[in-house]
């Protein structure tokens, strides 16, 4: 049996463990290590402090597949709808440029939940606050070192975590990497943003109508939505919650600032946006150093083996593009590779 690494629980991580499980079965067993207190990555659900409110997607807000993708991808499609984890979007978004031969969907219980359910059909032993440091091989195996703890031994690796963490990495990867490998990573550029969660309580009522807006006459706000409406969760009895995204200019102005410094600028913008904002019972902030891939590895080639036995890919958006269809595309790149190793 082959003991797997995949570093990172977000969705890239997820499906990829997922689909190699589907594949190999009890040929291996896969472990999935992510730095943060939970899963999902960049489709994180933020739980309020108070239970009375509804969860929001301080991440990716829903999902757009295009003609081809739904075709190439359909069997995950449908079980994502069957399971009644994806649902079409039905909700009014102001500003939303409709897609010729495109559906948006969202997830009626949050965007986490898509990335759980391919954790859970995984059967991975998943580990959160495991933070890696460092890559050595020994042999046949990797050595696999973490901020706290000891380092653990691994047939195979998989880093899904974004570029520059992956270039910052202690131990042989550096040193593995080909000029051109190194070239590539170094010229993946990503935006930056801030998103804010706004939690109500059951009582409240927004004066809009609309369930999300697009933002084009503000330098700080790009995107408002209450989370209730956008996911047809009115019917819940939860306090709403709403979700503001920052621009990428603004993001990238104030990206090495603390959040807590940024979140008083942005929550004065609101304001100008909507003065008739009623009083939140608690707000998050979380920044997002690495929001969405402007430029990706050239020519999109899914993943990048850095060596083959033992086997260590990198794999996620960076290598394809920001949305749920290239992080499975990612996916499917790495599973070939892995299985071609292995």
């Amino acid at each position: 049996m082959s003991r797997v690494l995949i570093v990172g629980a977000g969705l890239t991580g997820s499906v990829c463990a997922c689909l190699l499980r589907r594949e190999l079965q009890s040929k291996v067993q896969i472990v999935v290590w992510d730095k943060a207190r939970g899963s999902g990555g960049r489709m994180s659900t933020s739980r309020p402090p108070d239970p009375s409110s509804l969860s929001a997607d301080l991440g990716a807000q829903y999902i757009t597949a295009t003609a081809a993708y739904a075709k190439s991808h359909s069997s995950l499609y449908s079980e994502l709808l069957s399971s009644g984890l994806l649902q079409p979007l039905v909700a009014p978004v102001e500003g939303l440029k409709d897609k010729v031969d495109s559906e948006n969907f969202v997830t009626p219980h949050g965007m986490s939940s898509v990335v759980k359910h391919f954790l859970s059909q995984s059967g991975a032993d998943l580990f959160f606050e495991r933070h890696v440091t460092g890559l050595y091989r020994r042999g046949a195996s990797w050595e696999v070192e973490r901020t706290a703890g000891a380092s653990e031994m691994f047939d195979a690796v998989v880093l899904t975590m974004p570029v520059p963490q992956i270039l910052q990495l202690q131990g042989d990867v550096g040193q593995l990497l080909s000029v051109q490998q190194r070239e590539l990573l170094q010229d993946v550029v990503y935006s930056s943003r801030f998103a804010l969660a706004l939690f109500f309580s059951p009582d409240v009522v927004f004066s809009f109508s609309w369930a999300a807006r697009y933002v084009s006459d503000n330098d700080c706000i790009r995107y408002v939505a209450v989370e209730t409406r956008k996911r047809n969760a009115d019917c819940l009895g939860l306090g709403p919650s709403l979700v503001v995204h920052t621009s990428v200019q603004f993001g990238a102005q104030h990206v090495e600032r603390d959040k807590d410094d940024v979140q008083p600028i942005i929550l004065q913008e609101l304001h100008k946006l909507l003065p008739d904002l009623p009083q939140p019972m608690s707000i998050k902030c979380q920044k997002w150093r690495y929001s969405q891939v402007l430029t990706a590895v050239r020519d999109s080639p899914g993943h990048m083996t850095v060596l083959e036995q033992p086997p260590l890919v990198c794999a996620g958006d960076s290598f394809t593009h920001s949305n749920f269809d290239g992080c499975v595309e990612s996916a499917l790149s790495a599973l070939r590779a892995l299985k071609a190793s292995l």
